[in-house]
């Protein structure tokens, strides 16, 4: 069986005048090698051919359509408007990998990818067709082709196929997910405008009134510590801007001193 040397770390006691530590000693160990993963070596190479592969769509593309755009702008300006061509294509199949277990958002950039290689192939054979070669030109063309097909192929032997009740829990998830990360978002807008917004409180405001709205759930009351906190996240550390923020979602009667206090521990905190 096949192993490797590991070096580990233990702890001994080792004593020196009647004193006793615990110190660090190194050790090696062998440890056993586990058998060879063929097919993830095979799905490697695979994965790194494919990538060759494009690499070389995305070379020969660019300089047929390069050459084809500067018989109408600069060579400079050509070449770089015209890798754009598989860029657009290559970017699709990336968002679609993004989206596989979502099938409604990956059917845009499904589309879109299929329509930019089109654009992509026609550019690489109307520049061939001018070169009076245009078995070339489609010859060239098929090279975006093979690329795309094979690196779809790659793509979909990485992915890990999900049964339908498991992608629509999932699709749940990360929609619960995505809406937590926007609600902190804007509530991190509406504590910068509020804490920028002049508050005046009278003695009978600070009581309340009977006929004032409910709060909505984005205005919900916070403590003093919490309010602090979303100041601090939305980026205002100035005291009096936090004070004023402080004092109209937490607390009207909230001092300078203890809202003073918070900042600078969550100052501290946050570097």
């Amino acid at each position: 069986m096949r192993t490797r040397t590991e070096t580990r770390t233990r702890q001994i006691a080792h004593t020196v005048d009647g004193e006793t530590e615990l110190i660090d000693e190194p050790y090696t160990v062998a440890v056993p090698l586990p058998p060879r993963d063929w097919d993830h070596i095979a799905l490697t190479a695979v994965t790194a051919s494919t990538a060759a592969l494009v690499l070389a769509s995305v070379v020969w593309s660019t300089a047929s359509a390069g050459d084809l755009l500067a018989r109408a702008a600069p060579v400079g300006v050509a070449y770089s408007a015209a890798i754009a061509f598989d860029l657009v294509w290559i970017n699709c199949m990336i968002l679609e990998w993004l989206a596989r277990y979502d099938p409604a958002r990956a059917t845009l950039p499904r589309r879109a990818g299929h329509a930019a290689l089109g654009i992509a192939m026609l550019a690489v054979g109307a520049h061939g067709r001018l070169e009076d070669s245009l078995t070339v030109g489609i010859a060239a063309a098929a090279i975006s082709a093979l690329a795309k097909a094979a690196w779809t192929l790659v793509l979909r032997a990485h992915s890990r196929p999900l049964d339908a009740r498991t992608q629509a829990w999932l699709i749940q998830r990360q929609s619960r997910a995505g809406a937590r990360l926007a609600l902190q978002g804007q509530l991190r807008h509406l504590a910068r405008i509020e804490a920028r917004t002049p508050i005046r409180i009278s003695p009978d405001e600070s009581e309340g009134s009977p006929d004032e709205e409910p709060a909505s759930p984005l205005t919900a009351p916070m403590t003093i510590k919490d309010a602090v906190r979303t100041a601090v996240d939305s980026g205002i550390r100035d005291p009096g801007f936090v004070l004023g923020y402080v004092r109209k979602r937490a607390d009207a009667n909230a001092s300078q001193e203890t809202v003073n206090r918070y900042l600078r521990t969550m100052v501290r905190s946050t570097g």
